[in-house]
């Protein structure tokens, strides 16, 4: 008897697909899981080394306090997985691992997305150029920081135009306070730290947190830090074209 493949006996589990539908719209510590999932710690953490070593959970520690991880799920790999799965059932049933890209017309209320980090320098300004050069328009989108550096990191700047083609130079970052009374439909953090101090946008606000190392703690004297900016900025790109179908509904979403 042929085994079932590796995804369906990792997500065919109760608590397991539990946890990957909650690490399926934002990255979350052990305990913040625990609560949503209303099960132990302990058998948290077990079925979480478990989609760990299925590859589709990764975690790493909070650049915020090191004793907490952050647990993530691999869209991308649950993707290739799914497609893995149904190419087993039938060769008709495999699909490209690629989200489906919105083209329907503008929405009469732009969603607002807004994303922040600590300096606003690097992770949030990278995420808002890329998002809002998917979108074209389609989104209105922001950044900002809980402590706002001077200028945008040199390296950022240099990402964007050398592998997506966009020109953030004219960019200054901005404060967090500056935006406050606002409506966002999603307030994303992509650090740690700030991620305990970002204030409340309403009721209607969505809160995500993507778990994104700092690309300038790689920069230094000997250091090569434009390689990690690369790697960030790819992983970023990533984590937003799944965001996009939450943002703006595809063909096949959009009722007649």
């Amino acid at each position: 008897m042929t085994a079932a493949p590796a995804f369906v006996q990792l997500a065919a589990h109760p608590l397991r697909w539990k946890l990957l539908t909650e690490l399926a719209t934002s990255d979350y510590r052990v305990r913040e899981l625990v609560e949503r999932v209303g099960q132990p710690q302990n058998l948290v953490s077990y079925h979480l080394r478990l989609l760990r070593g299925g590859g589709l959970v990764t975690a790493h520690r909070s650049s915020f306090d090191a004793r907490d991880s952050y647990y993530h799920l691999d869209l991308q790999q649950c993707a290739h997985a799914l497609a893995n799965t149904g190419s087993a059932l039938h060769p008709a049933l495999g699909f490209a691992p690629t989200p489906p890209q919105p083209s329907s017309p503008r929405p009469a209320r732009r969603p607002a997305v807004l994303f922040v980090c600590t300096g606003n320098s690097a992770r949030s300004p990278i995420a808002e150029a890329l998002l809002r050069h998917r979108t074209g328009g389609r989104v209105e989108v922001t950044s900002a920081g809980s402590h706002p550096k001077p200028g945008i990191h040199l390296d950022a700047v240099q990402v964007l135009r050398e592998q997506h083609g966009i020109d953030i130079s004219g960019q200054r970052p901005r404060h967090l306070d500056a935006l406050v009374g606002r409506r966002f439909d999603f307030v994303i953090s992509l650090c740690d730290k700030v991620r305990e101090v970002c204030p409340d946008f309403g009721d209607q606000m969505r809160l995500v947190h993507w778990s994104i190392p700092d690309p300038a703690a790689a920069s230094g004297p000997g250091l090569a830090g434009h390689p990690a900016f690369v790697r960030t900025a790819a992983e970023i790109d990533t984590r937003i074209r799944y965001l996009l179908p939450l943002l703006i509904p595809t063909p096949q979403e959009v009722q007649p």
